[in-house]
């Protein structure tokens, strides 16, 4: 562009050539754009050009120097562990009940299993106080439903009967439900299939489990 252009250039639509022979147009509205945003930022532009051999633009802008801000450590959410545990299963479907112990397993804990709520009575009943860690504890079973198996434990002349934490593992999760479980004396009740960090959050409530973490 010739030197004697450059003051007009970012005015809007400017032309170096207004004859109707232009070849190249003007500039239309984009450099006048170009500059108002730079003067917003307080900044300025500089341009340089050579007739046939092209323009240098130049764009100066004021920056702050960023502070970096290092984010605070969250805290750490405690690990609830389940492992070194060992829980009586009362399950009348011997595949739910083979699931389940898989599980258990796999989170270092074994079980034991009764296939209906008299046996799960009676297996608790003829261990040593302590041995159980807790009673995981289907509903609907033949024999004993889990709610009778659950009053008979509670009733039973031992030290560890009021205190043991029983979770019902159940399909039906109707308000109805819960209630029945909680007076008949379970601690929680959670739905089927059984979600291994729901089962950690009951029992870790139970201060009664110490080894839990």
């Amino acid at each position: 562009m010739d030197p004697a252009f450059l003051p007009k250039l970012f005015d809007p639509f400017a032309q170096e050539d207004a004859t109707t022979t232009n070849r190249y147009g003007g500039s239309g509205l984009g450099m006048a754009i170009t500059k108002n945003m730079v003067d917003l930022m307080g900044g300025q532009i500089d341009v340089e050009s050579e007739k046939g051999r092209g323009t240098t633009f130049t764009v100066h802008i004021p920056l702050k120097k960023a502070t970096h801000v290092t984010d605070a450590p969250e805290a750490e959410t405690p690990v609830l562990t389940l492992a070194g545990l060992h829980m009586l299963i009362a399950e009348d479907m011997a595949l739910n009940a083979e699931i389940l112990t898989d599980l258990l397993e796999m989170e270092d804990v074994t079980s034991e299993w009764a296939e209906n709520g008299r046996r799960a009575v009676e297996m608790f009943e003829g261990s040593a106080p302590g041995h159980f860690s807790a009673i995981l504890m289907d509903m609907r079973m033949p024999v004993m439903d889990g709610l009778a198996a659950t009053r008979a434990i509670r009733a039973l002349d031992r030290p560890d009967a009021a205190t043991i934490p029983i979770i019902a593992l159940t399909a039906n999760a109707f308000e109805e439900d819960v209630r029945q479980c909680l007076q008949a004396g379970m601690n929680a009740h959670l739905s089927k299939p059984v979600e291994m960090d729901q089962l950690k959050a009951a029992l870790r409530r139970e201060a009664s489990i110490a080894s839990l973490n």
